[in-house]
């Protein structure tokens, strides 16, 4: 005990020696450990729709070590999208970014879409010490509750329910109980429509923040940013320049202040710093090779704290593990079991039911719980199961959605012999639920910024409501990607057999896309069709033992549907369409595949507009002169596949 205590000591005194030294010469030193993850992140511009920025401003992937603190950006990638900044505590859409001019064009949220007859609105200010308004634009005083007549001399009436007036002239607002300012266009005519229509439109202001410094930067190959209260560059090779400076080309990773406290300081900074980091790195190996199984643990409750911190809660209700017990029963009723954990029923105080999805424990990563939370607070569609909280508390770990009456699709499509209740839907409804999938997986391969990636479409997977309203959920498996014509990098297969593309347990068939899931889709319609899983063989001929092989032959000319209940032509020609659509989303080669927007132009035109698709199958392909494609003239040959794509353009959602 006593040879660790004197053992510490050296290290201990350097490590307070080193911290007073670094104190005295300058308070604003950075760590060299964070300067290249500054470097890189601060070369990357803030995006959202139109908006493409970098220094002064920070959000979203861009750090906010790369940008003023003022300068905060947020991007609403469901609405539009759109861009908001907050100024002095009061939120504003930004219509446009002129960098060059330091320019920016903004218009207050709560005022953008009416509210002028909103009493409680406060006066638009503005810090003078980083903005200054563009000439063109004058204060417009509104005044609340004033005991003034609506001819009032000096004052426009609004006409709102309670008397608004504008302040038109050099009066004063004794006897008011509220008044707020807001910049409009000189030229706005004082009437409420031509009002409105000047607020929506926003005001200018110039930022003061000089750019020569980051334009030096830029030129010498740094990334523009801020530390604490000034502008700093961080440099390709770990340098770290104050205000002022330029990246050097040395490759030596040194730290340089603008303040002269002479050479021999700062390499003694440099040494004891290099010194210190070794001690820590050989304390820190010796400390993992004992506790490697609990540095790990910490690590990724550290992540998962982190992740939900700025990520989950800004978007969903959190809620403590005691009150998930309590709005379960202790997990008394149960929904149904999943690969990633049990799912049961609850009601929330408001009296509403919910699905509480309680992840297993022994999933300690937690990927496929950041994998849910990222990827469905992105979505807002009918055809998506809403997810209404989360409850995060180191091993455990919910996830609370919407309730859906009526379970699972899978319950409804399979002939269950063993099971005493008999679930079986008409076919206007399979044709409807098809139509619900298709409409809801659209809406995930869109996107705006991102396009997300299921990888796990199957009959369990798809809830119904009461009314029999489909929707998409477990998404444990998503990933996300930030190109809409990305291909997916992976390093194993992921998904639940009978319902994985060819592609993605094999590359030879071609690039892991989006199509994948269209393929997953086309087999779980063909499910609905014949009504029994795919993966369940129950013929003897190997020719059926192919199942879309069996519901392909329905195809044949002449041939007479043998599904149960298709007895009208209506449902026959649902029946005949569903497969038709299913055969082209089967098809093996990705390309050939059509996307979920023309699967939903194909389910919802007409019969004889569709082609009879090619048999797929799942032999390896080799050579072909054209692709068949159902929005082209079809062919029966099979299509060569493209080469695998260099670059991975996606990424694992559990390492946002």
């Amino acid at each position: 005990m006593i040879f660790q205590l004197l053992w510490w000591l050296p290290f201990v005194f350097l490590q307070c020696f080193t911290s007073v030294v670094i104190l005295n010469i300058r308070p604003s030193l950075a760590i060299i450990g964070s300067d290249a993850e500054r470097y890189h992140g601060c070369s990357i511009p803030f995006l959202c729709g139109k908006i493409s920025v970098g220094y002064p401003f920070w959000g979203e992937d861009r750090p906010q070590s790369c940008g003023h603190p003022d300068f905060g950006l947020k991007c609403d990638a469901i609405n539009n999208p759109t861009t908001t900044i907050v100024l002095n505590q009061v939120n504003y859409y930004i219509k446009d970014i002129d960098e060059e001019a330091h320019v920016l064009k903004i218009v207050r949220t709560d005022l953008y879409h009416g509210g002028l007859c909103n009493s409680d609105l406060h006066t638009t200010k503005i810090d003078s010490e980083l903005f200054q308004y563009v000439t063109g634009y004058r204060n417009l005083t509104f005044l609340y509750g004033c005991p003034f007549s609506t001819t009032h001399p000096g004052y426009l009436n609004l006409n709102c329910t309670e008397n608004v007036f504008i302040q038109t002239g050099d009066y004063g607002s004794e006897g008011c109980n509220n008044s707020f300012t807001v910049p409009v266009a000189k030229n706005t005519t004082l009437v409420a429509d031509a009002l409105q229509e000047a607020i929506s439109e926003g005001f200018e202001l110039k930022w003061n923040l000089s750019s020569k410094a980051c334009d030096d930067c830029r030129n010498s190959n740094g990334s523009c940013g801020y530390y604490k209260v000034e502008f700093v560059c961080y440099c390709p090779n770990l340098q770290y320049y104050m205000s002022g400076s330029v990246c050097a080309n040395s490759s030596l990773p040194i730290i340089q202040s603008p303040a002269s406290s002479g050479s021999t300081a700062r390499v003694l900074v440099v040494i004891l710093i290099i010194i210190s980091i070794l001690l820590i790195s050989g304390l820190l190996r010796k400390l993992i090779a004992r506790n490697d199984d609990y540095s790990k643990k910490r690590e990724n409750d550290q992540n998962m704290e982190a992740f939900v911190n700025n990520f989950g809660s800004l978007v969903l209700q959190r809620f403590d593990y005691s009150y998930v017990k309590k709005m379960t029963k202790s997990f008394s009723t149960k929904l149904g079991k999943g690969g990633y954990g049990d799912v049961y029923k609850g009601k929330l105080h408001d009296g509403r039911l919910v699905a509480v999805k309680v992840l297993k424990e022994s999933k300690g990563n937690g990927e496929e719980f950041i994998n849910e939370v990222a990827s469905i607070c992105r979505t807002s569609h009918v055809n998506v199961v809403a997810l209404l909280g989360f409850c995060y508390k180191k091993n455990k770990r919910a996830l609370i959605y919407e309730f859906m009456s009526n379970g699972s699709l899978d319950k409804y499509i399979f002939d269950k012999e063993s099971s005493s209740i008999k679930c079986n839907l008409e076919w206007m409804t399979r044709y409807q639920i098809a139509i619900g999938i298709a409409r809801g997986l659209e809406y995930l391969h869109r996107g705006y910024n991102t396009r997300i990636v299921h990888f796990d479409i199957k009959p369990h997977n798809i809830l119904l409501d009461e009314d029999f309203c489909p929707k998409i959920s477990d998404f444990g498996l998503a990933k996300l990607c930030k190109n809409k014509e990305s291909i997916i990098s992976m390093l194993g297969a992921r998904g639940t057999v009978g319902y994985i593309a060819p592609e993605v347990f094999c590359r030879s068939f071609g690039e892991v896309s989006h199509k994948s899931d269209v393929y997953s889709y086309g087999m779980m319609i063909l499910e609905m069709v014949g009504g029994r899983n795919n993966i369940v063989v129950s013929v003897s001929h190997t020719s059926e033992i192919y199942f879309p092989n069996w519901i392909y032959k329905q195809l044949e000319p002449g041939k007479d549907f043998e599904f149960s209940g298709a007895v009208t032509e209506e449902e026959k020609e649902f029946v005949r369409k569903m497969i038709i659509v299913s055969m082209w989303c089967i098809q093996t080669i990705p390309s050939d595949r059509p996307s979920m927007s023309k699967v939903l132009e194909m389910l919802e035109g007409s019969l004889e507009s569709l082609e009879i698709p090619p048999k797929p199958s799942l032999s390896l392909p080799t050579r072909s002169l054209k692709h068949s494609t159902p929005s082209s003239s079809l062919s029966t040959s099979k299509s060569s596949h493209r080469p695998a794509s260099q670059g991975e353009i996606c990424v694992e959602l559990s390492n946002m």
